[in-house]
């Protein structure tokens, strides 16, 4: 048989093209001895004809979407999957499996746009270029002898090509709706044939691809509008935002949006709920993320104008749509967070997508009446994709009607009847890849420690998210004082990182149950979930939920079990309270002393505001602090002698300054 490319089909790709009740039916009737009897035409059209008379026919260089039924259903039919069995079966089935020294060196970037537009179609093509004008960012793995499937990890979905270019490009697998699928390949096409150009004998694992269109230039209209906007709401101050204001912030937060700026939206959205929240007093306001969220604008935009080594895709956004549909798609759940305010509670779910190798949030927010204050252990009974907050927290979801944005967020619709199910986690949570899944803790250390500052980093609300395969649990300690608990866990290879949780009023049991989980109260630990950042003595986790011998736990979500001891009472004598850091305690005075001219408003910025920066600027100069001493005077000697428009750019540079010379220190101590 010449159709080699159907023979590197396994079960699981086969799967993915359809689905696993398919794919056993198909090889429980071959097994049966109903399978097609098969033959091929001169120009590799393979031919098949079923007991029951159904005839099936797949062209050469085609994915099976592209086969025709008799059957009459639509898409890949179990008819087409049992012709691909029924030919891999009779093509020598005691031939040895090949291994690594018959592996072919390839890549999708071997496929020229010809063969491509051929694979897709000339129409998926075309639409693919629009994305290639504005351009847009690339993970890749390439293939080797160990994992010879090519991957592509787009900003909205994943491609993957487990058969060789190019007859197999047709066979290439994608979580993106059928509708988008030729798009998605042909854009992962070009990212490999991006990094091949870049760097043929080492083609690198990221890569910016496009951008001629000139969609994320500084100067663009849109940006230089909400960059002027942002200095007039920082003139202004919060309290003085009024409609108009906002009005005009959701205006160019949506024609960002359209542009695919989708950082730069995200920040306007932010914005907006902080306005909001302030103007009906609410308790989700925060200076200090006010302040940082109008100099993280600012700071991408200077960063995407200059050589700073990032492309302005990673700084301002993917240049993909705003959200991709997807097909069936199968997602670990990783826990939940429960946060909120007065009169409501949100839920966060954090999901692992295994086959992008690469984390999710869905976010599910509830309304409460007056008086009522549900908790973590009560919102778990709340309806959730066709299911519980709990169940969903704690199991595998199989969706058939999501959508993933660029922020790495996906939404679940209920328009067709049982299109999700949920199912126990059982050991998705090792199997998952890395570095989705940390085993190693110093080598992911090394890798965040080469982020560039959240600052421009890209936007992925669980790009932080991780499982943590833990091999020992060490001392558990409780702070009564900043009502923290901490512990350490070691990995294989005895390097240790430090869990640290905090008290969420939301769930108020949550640190209980983390106490008792730890301690083994629910059996060994296994792996546990967290939000993962460096620190100079190593990771730093703050955990979501724990998986033991009795299955997932989820803190804000579980109730302790009754005698189970306070987590006070595990209390370790010198673990706590952690010592004074005088450089950290400086700069986050002096932000604070920022944020708060910044919500004031520089035009309205009194006396007794400027004698806090002041003392915030001697405070940075006594700990040897001497650059942002000086950055935080020169916005305080801009404000005095030239008035409060020449004041907002200090301000913004004594703010990037601060807030990236803290991540570092925190990176490092």
């Amino acid at each position: 048989m010449n159709r080699t490319d159907l023979l590197s089909l396994d079960f699981d790709t086969l799967a993915a093209l359809a689905n696993r009740g398919l794919v056993k039916r198909a090889a429980k009737e071959l097994d049966a001895g109903a399978g097609a009897v098969h033959s091929e035409d001169a120009d590799g059209t393979l031919h098949g004809v079923f007991p029951d008379g159904t005839r099936v026919s797949l062209p050469p260089g085609a994915g099976l979407d592209r086969g025709a039924c008799s059957c009459g259903a639509p898409g890949v039919c179990r008819h087409l999957l049992g012709l691909v069995l029924a030919c891999q079966r009779v093509a020598d089935a005691d031939a040895p499996a090949p291994g690594p020294a018959d592996w072919v060196p390839w890549s999708p970037a071997d496929l020229d746009d010809e063969a491509l537009s051929a694979a897709v179609g000339a129409r998926a093509v075309t639409s693919a270029r629009r994305t290639l004008a504005r351009g847009y960012t690339a993970r890749l793995h390439h293939p080797t002898a160990e994992e010879p499937a090519a991957r592509a990890e787009l900003p909205t979905c994943t491609v993957r090509f487990p058969v060789p270019a190019p007859d197999g490009i047709g066979h290439a697998v994608t979580d993106a709706a059928t509708a988008r699928r030729g798009e998605m390949i042909a854009l992962a096409v070009w990212a490999f044939r991006a990094a091949t150009e870049a760097d043929p004998a080492a083609p690198p694992a990221q890569v910016d691809v496009g951008g001629s269109g000139g969609w994320a230039r500084p100067g663009a209209p849109e940006l230089a509008a909400a960059a002027a906007l942002l200095d007039d709401l920082l003139l202004d101050g919060a309290a003085h935002a009024g409609p108009v204001l906002a009005t005009a912030l959701r205006r160019l937060r949506d024609e960002l949006s359209a542009r695919a700026l989708h950082w730069p939206a995200g920040i306007l959205t932010e914005l907006i709920e902080q306005l909001d929240d302030h103007a009906a007093r609410g308790a989700r306001f925060r200076a200090e993320q006010y302040a940082a969220l109008i100099t993280e604008f600012h700071a991408r935009l200077r960063a995407a104008g200059r050589e700073s080594g990032l492309a302005a895709s990673q700084v301002l956004g993917s240049g993909e749509r705003g959200d991709t549909p997807l097909r069936r798609i199968r997602l670990t759940s990783l826990g939940c967070r429960i946060s909120g305010g007065p009169g409501e509670r949100t839920a966060e779910v954090f999901l692992g997508h295994a086959g992008a190798g690469t984390g999710l949030v869905l976010r599910r927010r509830w309304e409460s009446a007056p008086g009522q204050d549900p908790t973590g252990p009560e919102l778990a009974a709340r309806r959730l994709a066709g299911s519980t907050l709990g169940a969903v927290a704690r199991g595998n979801l199989v969706s058939e009607s999501a959508s993933r944005t660029p922020g790495l967020s996906v939404t679940i619709g209920g328009s067709r009847l049982a299109s999700t199910s949920v199912t126990p986690v059982g050991s998705a949570w090792a199997e998952l890849p890395e570095p989705l899944l940390v085993r190693d803790f110093a080598a992911h250390a090394r890798t965040l420690d080469r982020l560039p500052p959240y600052l421009v980093r890209p936007r992925t609300e669980a790009g932080s998210v991780h499982v943590v395969e833990v091999h020992e649990v060490g001392t558990i300690g409780y702070d009564p004082a900043e009502q923290r608990l901490e512990a350490t866990v070691r990995d294989a290879w005895g390097a240790v990182g430090r869990v640290s949780a905090a008290h969420n009023p939301y769930s108020p049991g949550a640190l209980d149950v983390l106490a008792e989980c730890l301690g083994g109260g629910r059996g060994e630990v296994r792996h546990l979930s967290a939000l993962v950042r460096v620190t100079g003595s190593g990771l730093l986790f703050d955990p979501i939920a724990v998986l033991t011998a009795e299955g997932v736990t989820v803190p804000d979500l579980a109730a302790p079990h009754p005698g189970t001891p306070a987590a006070g009472s595990r209390l370790v004598p010198g673990l706590v309270p952690r010592p004074r850091d005088p450089l950290a305690e400086a700069m986050e005075s002096a932000l604070t002393a920022l944020a708060s001219a910044a919500g004031l408003g520089l035009r309205g910025l009194g006396e007794p505001a400027r004698a806090v920066i002041e003392d915030s600027a001697a405070a940075l100069s006594r700990t040897g602090l001497s650059t942002a001493a000086r950055l935080v005077r020169a916005f305080l000697g801009a404000l005095r002698e030239e008035g409060p428009g020449a004041a907002a750019r200090p301000w913004v540079d004594a703010q990037i300054h601060l807030l990236c010379a803290l991540e570092l220190h925190v990176r490092a101590t």
